[in-house]
């Protein structure tokens, strides 16, 4: 009888990781080999990331994933193996494989602060340097700003919704598992106050929370056992699962078995208004005055919104926020807004902007700056009016970082920049932007 092969293990059958480089679409290495064949890899080049527009109905945009990208950009390059790969794929020629086998970015980059609120027309990023650096850099921009920033733009909507109350986002099991990680990471900037997330807790410190599943109800023999057993090994402070069969007698036995000091119930189907003012009568009735009231199911910021005067103390949301609530990517661009026909930071510059209807631009290197009122405007000769605040800040100075924030302290910048907002702009039904980044001669 012949064997039967074993499988070979899993750890094998993974793909290799790719280095920083390789995040990208191969037009982006068919141009780059272009310009060194011709000779302009090397002028001096600017390019900006920005939103034409906001999804349909934002106010503001929130700026996130920057911590991410900044490493990344700073280490960008390829390995030999990948350099043969794209030489044997035609992506790039022979001269083009030589200058990548060194490569490093060698460029600045000036950008808002992660946390920091736009609108539509803001140079959230801008990358300044030799034009086949630069230009390498699009699909990685793009991919890191338009994921993390749709997801905290989301997030923020949800913690004015919530009101003070806390929110732990637990969208992993929707998303992909790296994506998933940035999506806790960007939620908790924006506001959030934990994740299920393991990884983002291991990664960026962020608290990592949860306790049960509907299964771990079902696995045993009874309602009453299962609580028994988690009160057991996690404490009466613990958070137990009331509707898997009955909300009303889940209650109940949720107090017979961790007492009146029972830390929270979670609630995740029904009317969760209905539902968690009913609750909130009973566990009063039941001494359980100080167990809180946590409520899943597919919430986002206008479900919380309704829920506002529910009793309430804390929310968890998966699907809508790690997909943006309805907005997955933020639309950003990345685009080259003004050229050298020569090397060198101190060559002319002339602006460049694409004209097409609907995919206008302005060009130039633009400074941004914001007004006392909250309008934001930006110039081209560099020059910020008196009363103007300068809106970007230096984050690559010759391919070197120089902006490395820790998370808490871009979590508070998001947190002041949002409280800086205008009333308008925190409403929660959809609306225009508050303002637009307008140039100023």
């Amino acid at each position: 009888m012949a064997k039967t092969q074993a499988p070979r293990s899993t750890a094998a059958r993974q793909p290799a990781g790719a280095s920083p480089g390789m995040l990208t679409d191969r037009y982006e290495l068919t141009m780059y080999s272009s310009f060194v064949e011709d000779g302009s890899v090397d002028n001096h080049s600017v390019f900006e990331a920005f939103a034409r527009r906001l999804p349909p109905g934002r106010r503001y945009g929130l700026l996130a994933g920057l911590g991410r990208l900044i490493p990344m950009i700073a280490g960008f390059g390829f390995t030999d193996d990948e350099l043969a790969f794209l030489q044997a794929t035609g992506a790039i020629t022979t001269r083009a494989a030589d200058r990548l086998a060194n490569f490093r970015f060698s460029g600045d980059i000036t950008a808002y602060p992660e946390g920091e609120t736009y609108v539509p027309g803001s140079p959230v990023l801008t990358a300044e340097g030799p034009l086949g650096e630069c230009l390498l850099l699009e699909t990685l921009v793009l991919s890191v700003l338009n994921h993390d920033i749709a997801v905290a733009s989301a997030a923020a909507r949800m913690v004015t919704a919530a009101r003070g109350r806390p929110i732990i986002e637990m969208g992993s099991r929707r998303t992909h598992e790296q994506a998933a990680i940035a999506a806790a990471r960007a939620a908790y900037l924006a506001g959030f106050d934990t994740t299920s997330n393991l990884a983002a807790g291991h990664l960026h410190g962020i608290p990592a929370v949860g306790t049960v599943a509907h299964a771990f109800i079902l696995a045993h023999d009874s309602e009453r056992d299962a609580f028994a057993s988690q009160v057991a090994a996690l404490g009466a402070g613990t958070t137990l699962l009331v509707d898997t069969f009955d909300i009303e007698q889940g209650i109940r036995t949720a107090v017979e078995v961790a007492g009146p000091e029972l830390g929270g119930i979670r609630i995740d189907s029904g009317d969760l208004d209905v539902e968690s003012r009913r609750a909130r009568t009973l566990l009063d009735e039941l001494g359980a005055t100080k167990t809180r009231i946590v409520v899943t199911s597919d919430l986002d910021e206008y479900v919380i919104t309704a829920l506002g005067a529910a009793p309430i103390d804390g929310f968890g949301v998966g699907t809508r926020v790690v997909t943006g609530s309805g907005h997955p990517t933020a639309g950003m661009v990345y685009k080259l807004v003004a050229v050298s026909d020569r090397p060198g930071a101190e060559a002319p510059l002339r602006p460049v902007a694409k004209k097409a209807s609907g995919k206008g631009s302005a060009g130039g290197r633009k400074t941004a700056y914001r007004l006392p009122d909250g309008s934001e405007h930006f110039r081209l000769d560099g020059v910020i009016p008196d009363g103007g605040r300068p809106v970007q800040v230096p984050v690559i100075r010759g391919g070197e970082m120089v902006h490395e924030p820790s998370l808490a302290e871009v979590r508070a910048h998001a947190a002041a920049a949002l409280a800086a907002l205008p009333p308008s702009a925190h409403e929660v039904a959809d609306g225009e932007p508050y303002t637009t980044a307008m140039e100023e001669e």
